[in-house]
């Protein structure tokens, strides 16, 4: 398979098949396909497998499409302004990203639920404790809230974010909630908690969170009824 992303901030990734490959994606991301590939949807693994990717943010079914003769296309948007970000998986590398970030992959690639085990991540995560693990071989193709900048950590390296800011990280990055210190810090700060990420491996921030992006807009959508407006 080949591929290209085109689209600036309104990304689309445009994917070339040859006969017999498959790629499967969410519901609702397809945007084209030339008249050379086939659809079928299912659960992709049965109804708990569904379900489990229900909990994470994404459709109970999926999309399969395959190619019935070769330099077949299909693209998929992004459902938000931001990127698209491409994940080159080899069987030995686990991926791990934000609930919703799954758009498309091969059908080599096994998409699944990831829990974290500490309470107190899960209930004061931000986006939410429930993430995504991709696996196996293949292209992954995951969603980016606006910009992303893509950071290295070292063994024992720590850094603090917003949880909404980290989109994904290498599975080998150890992910914790930390309360914020300081009465006037909660009151007048960034907030009750940070994420708090510890390497080794590599994560992706996120420069727009689409939950920041809805609070952006709240003051300017219209609060009235009828056709007037209240500023």
């Amino acid at each position: 398979m080949e591929y290209e992303i085109r689209g600036g901030s309104f990304p689309i990734v445009v994917c070339t098949l040859q006969e017999g490959e498959t790629i499967k994606n969410e519901t609702g991301a397809m945007s084209f396909m030339t008249s050379g590939m086939k659809m079928e949807t299912n659960t992709g693994g049965g109804l708990l497998k569904g379900l489990g990717r229900a909990l994470s943010g994404d459709s109970l079914f999926l999309n399969f499409f395959t190619a019935e003769a070769d330099n077949q296309q299909i693209g998929f948007s992004a459902r938000t302004p931001g990127k698209i970000l491409p994940i080159k998986l080899d069987g030995t590398n686990t991926f791990i990203g934000q609930k919703n970030a799954f758009l498309a992959a091969e059908d080599s690639v096994e998409l699944d639920i990831y829990f974290k085990n500490k309470l107190g991540t899960g209930i004061f995560g931000g986006e939410g404790f429930i993430l995504q693990k991709f696996s196996g071989e293949g292209m992954a193709f995951i969603e980016i809230d606006g910009e992303v900048i893509e950071h290295e950590l070292e063994a024992g390296e720590t850094l603090l974010l917003d949880p909404g800011h980290l989109a994904a990280m290498e599975e080998s990055v150890e992910f914790e909630i930390e309360r914020v210190k300081g009465a006037k810090n909660i009151l007048f700060g960034e907030g009750l908690f940070f994420a708090k990420v510890t390497g080794p491996g590599k994560i992706w921030i996120q420069t727009m969170p689409i939950t920041k992006l809805a609070e952006a807009m709240i003051p300017y959508l219209p609060t009235s009824s009828g056709s007037g407006f209240d500023f």
